[in-house]
């Protein structure tokens, strides 16, 4: 899949041991939030320099869905999606606690460079499938981060739904799909691997 990437949508605090954890009130819709296209890095083993002066950067591991289609009303996950991948949602956790208490958008802590790097996407198995296995992310060779996506709070259907009606969802679009409990710092000389079913999907070291 080698198609340019337009839209980033993301789904913040979707994994209810998650939102527990930094002690953030669970949703009663999706809470969707935007990262610049430019905020994509590929995570293939690659050195991802990262601001090392704006306070502490935390990593979320999630599955990342790809859009091969339009989306038109009633149409399905399994229709739309043609592929899947993990990848890290880094963010500038300092920064986010300042905005969150001027009321001020989260872009300056979510949508730097390198803040979204997505592993090589995988042909979209079906959501069946994706709930049969566990993604995980793992900081130094100790796994941190464990997810099922029967575990979110609002599901792959639910999500494609309400991205496509209040924002729209077309051909190149990604959805970084919210992470399960886990979170923390991730510091210069850090290394990260991804993987789905055991089965290693992407990796990086921080710079």
């Amino acid at each position: 899949m080698n198609r340019s990437i337009q839209n980033v949508y993301c789904v913040g605090r979707n994994y209810r041991l998650h939102a527990a954890e930094l002690g953030n009130a669970v949703p009663d819709e999706p809470m969707i939030f935007l990262k610049p296209s430019h905020a994509v890095a590929a995570l293939d083993g690659r050195e991802l320099p990262l601001p090392a002066d704006r306070g502490e950067v935390h990593f979320e591991g999630e599955l990342v869905l790809s859009v091969g289609r339009t989306y038109e009303p009633g149409m399905k996950v399994d229709e739309l999606i043609d592929g899947f991948a993990l990848g890290i949602d880094f963010t500038l956790r300092d920064v986010q606690s300042v905005l969150k208490q001027k009321g001020h958008p989260w872009t300056a802590a979510k949508g730097f460079k390198n803040s979204a790097p997505v592993s090589a996407f995988q042909p979209f198995p079906g959501t069946a499938e994706l709930e049969k296995y566990e993604f995980t992310l793992a900081k130094n060779g100790e796994e941190l981060q464990r997810g099922n996506i029967r575990d979110m709070i609002f599901s792959l259907q639910e999500i494609v739904d309400y991205v496509a009606e209040h924002y729209g969802l077309g051909e190149g679009d990604i959805i970084f799909t919210g992470t399960p409990a886990g979170v923390g710092p991730a510091v210069k000389g850090d290394t990260f691997e991804l993987a789905w079913k055991d089965e290693k999907l992407g990796s990086c070291r921080i710079g």
